[in-house]
């Protein structure tokens, strides 16, 4: 009799202690609660199971993998729904050897028809007439590292974290916006790009050749690194890391997200301001365009090693912080105010000028 009074007891008090938890989360409107439920870990799982497999080879700029990986990622855009943005369906060509550094150029100067690199480009259209016509940016690098021979015992740098995270986390946001019954009233740009790991060169030909108007594109947010939680500097789980967190709004909306979903968006003490200018967000804030990198881990075991693997993502966390992202990206494709840079931070000075430039040009009538 005393076991059973125990256990009835235990059992009330798990019950109350549930319903008090249950009663301190916020209740979303029903199209942002369907947003959040359409993200799924075991999707993730399974497009990065493919995508940072061997058959991939590591994903290096150029070559065959990356192209397969190119191919994969289209396709996920089409079953989505998604209309094609670029110049070849979903793909913005370019010639690598026109494009890649000094270094990489002389490699292939004597390849044969241009040799074909690309990003990957689909657009979800605005429920609103005029708000329509402005885009929100959603972004990450799919390249890595390649094959590299002798370099140890695996010679694939699968790449599952960096940055096949970040890749499948934008055809997961893809496809979870395009499930919705009524759209966001701004449109909604997904883009996965080559070349992060030769120096930005895919979001810089983006920036040279941007798809949608500079000057319309209110705000970028670029995943990478976002599905492991065994930093360097100790575990992370449902936090991640903003660079240039105290840079512009879009960093205060994230982290509007953040208490919504329980995802604290943090500023690393160094590395939040170090890295704003090393990943493929710096391409459209050089522009003005309001840009920033969400990640969990900045540094981890297996960083640019071959043991990178599909099998240490944490994907349970990874939706975590993905729906996080997708409540921010929620929030300001549904706001008619377009955030704004920080201009009282001095770091900011040459984004706020680039972006008066850009709305200067718009009032001009400058494309």
């Amino acid at each position: 009799m005393v076991m059973i009074r125990s256990l009835r007891a235990a059992l009330l008090a798990a019950a109350f202690a549930a319903s008090a938890a249950h009663a301190a989360e916020p209740t979303l409107p029903p199209e942002q609660a369907q947003l959040l439920s359409n993200i799924s870990a075991a999707n993730m799982r399974g497009d990065l199971a493919f995508l940072a497999s061997d058959a991939l080879e590591g994903r290096g700029t150029p070559s065959r993998g990356l192209d397969m990986a190119a191919e994969y990622i289209a396709s996920q855009f089409r079953a989505a729904g998604l209309e094609p943005l670029g110049d070849d369906g979903y793909f913005q060509t370019a010639d690598w050897r026109q494009i890649a550094p000094a270094r990489e150029r002389a490699r292939y100067a004597n390849a044969p028809e241009p040799l074909l690199v690309r990003n990957v480009v689909g657009v979800l259209r605005g429920s609103d007439p005029q708000l329509s016509q402005t885009y929100v940016l959603v972004t990450a690098h799919y390249d890595h590292l390649g094959v590299r021979a002798g370099s140890s015992a695996d010679p694939i740098f699968n790449g599952a974290n960096d940055n096949g995270s970040g890749t499948v986390s934008v055809i997961e946001l893809a496809r979870a916006f395009a499930a919705l019954k009524t759209r966001p009233k701004r449109s909604i740009v997904f883009m996965t790009v080559f070349g992060e790991e030769h120096g930005l060169v895919g979001s810089r030909y983006y920036g040279a050749h941007p798809l949608v108007p500079v000057a319309d594109t209110v705000a970028d947010i670029n995943l990478e690194q976002v599905g492991r939680t065994d930093d360097s500097e100790g575990p992370e789980v449902r936090a991640a890391a903003l660079t240039g967190a105290d840079y512009s709004q879009v960093a205060d909306v994230l982290r509007q997200a953040g208490a919504l979903t329980g995802v604290n968006i943090t500023r690393h003490p160094v590395n939040s301001d170090r890295y704003f200018a090393f990943s493929d967000n710096q391409a459209l804030a050089d522009l003005g365009v309001p840009a920033h990198t969400i990640s969990v881990a900045y540094e981890y075991p297996d960083y640019h090693g071959a043991a990178d693997t599909w099998d240490k993502i944490d994907y349970t966390n990874m939706a975590a912080i993905d729906r996080t992202v997708a409540l921010a990206v929620w929030m300001i494709a549904n706001d008619p105010v377009a955030p704004r840079w920080n201009a009282a931070n001095p770091k900011t000075a040459k984004y706020v000028e680039a972006a008066r430039k850009l709305q200067e040009g718009r009032a001009a009538g400058t494309p």
